[in-house]
């Protein structure tokens, strides 16, 4: 923990003839945007999955037709053939699950008061009028919805609200395109894909609750992600079925 606090400290003072007083919430910036880099080749592969899994619906459809009402010998048939094309209906969580250390991490630095026994002098930093160790219960304490601090937070819920409609629209056009697999899954785990796909178009708005409760370092860490990841998602699905639209709403 001492070893990240100093090198975020380190960052803040490279940073800090440009970004003055909020030197650390642009060092945090620049990590989640190094973080991202270091992620992007396996959100590449996700994105190859998810082709190779679109191009698999004729063939999981066949595969259907073959075993009719057996669904053992669907999903075994089904499992050989994402062996075989090696491909991973999961692919497209390890983002997501690889960066959730990196988050933590920022979580628990801005939690401390004290770090390696020492006050932890990165809670005294500051986005603008925000400390990035308080939180939006804390900007509402001091100066209220609209007071300095409380205007970071609600530009923060812009930007957020902003990647979240394109995002809710993204996955609602994708999930439409995607119906048809679920269907060719049959029975319960049809029912189960079904009431998946309603809810996922409604994930990004967590990222509200998310920014809201967490210290703000942590909340800018989230939404220089989820930004990412709205801009990344519309580059890389692009040629996907369902994606162009939202492609273009984003831009």
């Amino acid at each position: 923990m001492s070893v990240f606090a100093h090198l975020v400290e380190h960052i803040a003072d490279l940073l800090q003839p440009l970004f003055h007083a909020s030197a650390a919430a642009a060092a945090i910036v620049l990590f989640t945007a190094l973080v991202r880099l270091l992620v992007h080749p396996l959100s590449r592969a996700a994105a190859r999955g998810q082709r190779a899994q679109a191009a698999l619906r004729p063939r999981i459809a066949e595969l259907k037709k073959q075993h009719g009402k057996d669904r053992e010998k669907f999903q075994k048939a089904l499992m050989e053939l994402h062996a075989e094309e090696k491909v991973s209906p999961l692919s497209g969580c390890l983002p997501s699950l690889i960066q959730m250390p990196a988050f933590f991490l920022l979580y628990h630095l801005f939690s401390s008061s004290a770090i390696g026994g020492e006050a932890n002098t990165l809670l005294g930093h500051k986005l603008f009028a925000a400390p990035l160790g308080d939180r939006w219960a804390d900007a509402l304490g001091d100066g209220g919805l609209f007071g300095p601090a409380g205007l970071v937070y609600l530009v923060l819920f812009a930007v957020v609200t902003v990647v979240a409609g394109f995002n809710y629209v993204r996955t609602k056009r994708t999930a439409v395109v995607a119906a048809p697999v679920a269907g060719e899954a049959g029975g319960e785990q049809a029912a189960a894909l079904a009431s998946v796909a309603k809810i996922m178009p409604f994930m990004s708005f967590f990222t509200l609750f998310t920014v809201a409760v967490v210290p703000l370092a942590a909340a800018l860490y989230v939404v220089t992600s989820a930004a990412w990841s709205a801009v990344e998602r519309a580059v890389l699905y692009r040629d996907m079925p369902g994606a162009a639209p939202a492609a273009a709403a984003l831009a």
